[in-house]
C-alpha cells in the first residue's frame, strides 16, 4: 500500500502509487537557469598543468623527522631551540599565574569583608 500526506487532515493517508511518487509541492524538473559561479577563475585540466608537483616546493618531512627523531633526551616540544623554551617558560608561567589568581579569588569569596 502507499501513503501519501493529506494537506486537509494532516496525516498519511493511502493513495494510488502514482499520487504516492508525485506529492503535491514538489516538481519534477531542471532548474530554470544554471547556478552562478563562484570563483571567477577557471579552473585547469590536470593534463595543461606542467607539473603537480611544481607548486609543493621540497619536502622537508624526511628532513623534519630525522630531526625530531634524534635521541638527545630534549622533549620534543623543545627540540627547535630558544624559540621552543620562550614559549614554553611563558606558557608555564602565564598557567602558574592562573593558578595563582584562582586560588586568591577563591580565598577572598570565601572570607568576605565584614561590615
Amino acid at each position: 500500500m502507499y501513503y501519501k500526506f493529506s494537506g486537509f487532515t494532516q496525516k498519511l493517508t493511502g493513495s494510488a502509487s502514482g499520487a504516492a511518487y508525485s506529492p503535491q509541492g514538489l516538481k519534477a524538473g531542471l532548474p530554470a537557469e544554471s547556478p552562478p559561479m563562484i570563483f571567477a577563475t577557471p579552473t585547469k585540466v590536470v593534463s595543461e598543468g606542467v607539473s603537480t608537483a611544481d607548486h609543493m616546493g621540497k619536502n622537508k618531512v624526511p628532513e623534519l623527522q630525522r630531526f625530531f627523531q634524534k635521541p638527545d633526551g630534549v622533549p620534543i616540544h623543545l627540540k627547535r631551540g630558544l624559540s621552543d623554551r620562550l614559549l614554553y617558560r611563558t606558557t608555564m608561567a602565564l598557567t602558574v599565574g592562573g593558578v595563582v589568581y584562582c586560588i586568591v579569588a577563591l580565598y577572598i569569596a570565601a572570607h568576605p569583608n565584614k561590615k
